[in-house]
């Protein structure tokens, strides 16, 4: 839309950003789950690093997730407890990851493992074509614009298929490498739906939207996240289900069955506003329905949302509005 468009791309610095490594002998999981290194020294080893420790996470989901900070371990104990009561008993496979920027509190619980992103991909292609625009200094033309803004707050796939080839594979890959997220893989066949992600990687490309960086302009980055922000109602599910009042949400989803069967229900989100920064990953397999899984996401939300802003009354119940089909997001073609 006209408001939202950015005038100039110019692209900042070219140098690549990455994200930071982490040491294999700080950061394993057997360094996670041994005694001898505390929550504390964690916390200062993951913060000093840079990095969030989601690939380390725990090999199961009912095991308790990492959460870790030097500035408030209390907070991070107490919202490890409750994204685990979260999860407790649900059926199928979830992956979480959380960072608050403020606090310095970073969660993961299975983030680093793979599931087919379905529409959340759509975040990483529009910024991939941000880049492109910044690279050339130009302006998204208006056909892009147009385009942009169904993929988004709409999840149209049409608009999708016509950007993903538009940027290509060759360019969204090397803007995916250059994002660190070094474990998102296109799919060979070319389904955008099946590119491979991690909730780690959905983090990463999440701090590359909300914080000023090399990678994106401060232009790209509002314009995107304006557009996150205006979601119609009836994909506004997931990850902002109990959002406090006075905080900002920016949400992408993405609901998809495969083989008739088998839900991959996700959802991403970055809070902002009041003093917050804060980001949410939930990525889900295995639910019976889309409801089921819609629903798993939102018990996560609403511990994470009522952890970080305990007290606040929630500006968003949650759910998906009655009426609303269970049907695949169409990010896949049938029989693919």
């Amino acid at each position: 839309m006209p408001g939202l468009l950015p005038r100039t791309l110019a692209a900042g610095p070219a140098a690549a950003l990455t994200t930071a490594a982490l040491t294999t002998a700080a950061l394993t999981t057997t360094a996670l789950t041994t005694a001898a290194l505390t929550t504390a020294a964690l916390a200062a080893t993951v913060l000093a690093a840079g990095s969030v420790p989601f690939a380390a996470a725990p090999a199961r989901a009912s095991d308790a997730p990492v959460c870790v900070s030097a500035r408030h371990p209390v907070l991070a104990k107490r919202l490890g407890r409750r994204i685990t009561a979260a999860l407790a008993g649900r059926t199928g496979t979830e992956s979480v990851a959380v960072y608050d920027r403020e606090r310095g509190v970073r969660c993961g619980v299975l983030a680093g493992r793979h599931y087919d992103s379905a529409s959340v991909v759509k975040t990483a292609i529009l910024a991939a074509l941000l880049r492109e625009a910044a690279t050339a200094h130009r302006p998204l033309t208006a056909s892009e614009d147009a385009l942009a803004t169904r993929m988004i707050t709409r999840s149209d796939n049409r608009a999708a298929s016509a950007l993903w080839r538009s940027v290509g594979p060759g360019r969204l890959d090397r803007f995916l490498r250059k994002a660190g997220m070094a474990h998102t893989a296109l799919d060979p066949a070319g389904h955008w739906g099946l590119t491979r992600t991690t909730a780690a990687d959905q983090i990463t490309l999440l701090r590359r939207l909300t914080e000023h960086n090399a990678l994106l302009t401060d232009d790209a980055r509002a314009y995107e996240l304006g557009l996150m922000h205006r979601v119609i109602a009836s994909q506004r599910w997931g990850a902002t289900a109990g959002t406090p009042a006075g905080i900002t949400w920016h949400v992408k989803n993405g609901w998809l069955p495969r083989h008739g069967k088998e839900w991959r229900v996700h959802s991403v989100g970055a809070f902002t506003g009041r003093g917050e920064h804060y980001l949410i990953a939930v990525l889900t397999q295995g639910a019976p329905t889309m409801a089921y899984g819609v629903e798993t996401i939102e018990r996560v939300a609403r511990a994470v949302h009522g952890d970080l802003a305990p007290g606040s009354r929630a500006a968003i119940p949650g759910g998906v509005p009655d009426g609303v089909p269970e049907t695949s997001d169409g990010s896949v073609p049938p029989g693919a």
